[in-house]
């Protein structure tokens, strides 16, 4: 097949396409789990979607957007592979005592561990943010805040921070669904919905303001 331009690589596309909603649904699912919508020893409902959906789904964005060069996308979504992936494997193995070796654990320090470990590294993610669209950071932000009451949740015995955790997940989810109406709306040919302004001066161009030139 002849053409006076170069054909587009296979991986030529938007990563976030993927990306946005596999975290949206594994937002989703965490936020339902710690509301109550299922019973609390019911924790293995939620791993399918965090391993499959959340943990593969941003490993396929991260790669995918390696093979771009698209650098902090990649990133982003590997921290939020390590971040799904470590959680799965987190509730398969506190349902199988694969961690306790046959003694029994102290369940709430042991998910307050992961918590505390997660919580620093989306901290850093919100200061990495600070110079790109404030609706990133709002995400990030409030994705922390989320960790932080299920983190007093769980180390205070209390099921009303851990529903008030949830429901700020949904707030997660509010914003990560703005962002992807966005891109959906740059890959068919309109404009990207706007992000806002960088807290931390001009701030440089984000990948999602990218989008159409990646259709």
């Amino acid at each position: 097949m002849s053409s006076g331009s170069a054909e587009s690589p296979f991986w030529a596309g938007e990563p976030l396409a993927v990306g946005v909603p596999s975290f949206l649904a594994t937002i989703v699912v965490l936020g339902l789990y710690f509301i109550g919508y299922v019973p609390t020893a019911a924790l293995g409902a939620v791993v399918p979607v965090v391993l499959l959906a959340g943990g593969l789904g941003c490993l396929l964005t991260t790669c995918w957007a390696i093979a771009l060069g698209r650098g902090p996308m990649a990133s982003i979504f590997g921290i939020f592979t390590g971040f799904f992936l470590s959680m799965a494997a987190l509730f398969e193995g506190l349902l199988h005592n694969w961690y306790g070796a046959g003694v029994a654990i102290d369940i709430s320090h042991t998910i307050g561990l992961f918590l505390i470990s997660w919580i620093v590294v989306i901290g850093m993610l919100i200061i990495s943010t600070l110079r790109l669209p404030v609706g990133l950071t709002l995400l990030f932000l409030l994705l922390e805040i989320a960790l932080v009451m299920l983190l007093i949740g769980f180390l205070h015995n209390s099921l009303s921070a851990l529903k008030v955790g949830g429901y700020v997940l949904f707030g997660v989810a509010a914003v990560s669904v703005y962002v992807y109406v966005g891109i959906q709306a740059a890959l068919t040919g309109g404009a990207m919905l706007p992000l806002g302004k960088p807290l931390l001066g001009a701030g440089a161009a984000v990948d999602t303001a990218d989008v159409p030139a990646h259709a």
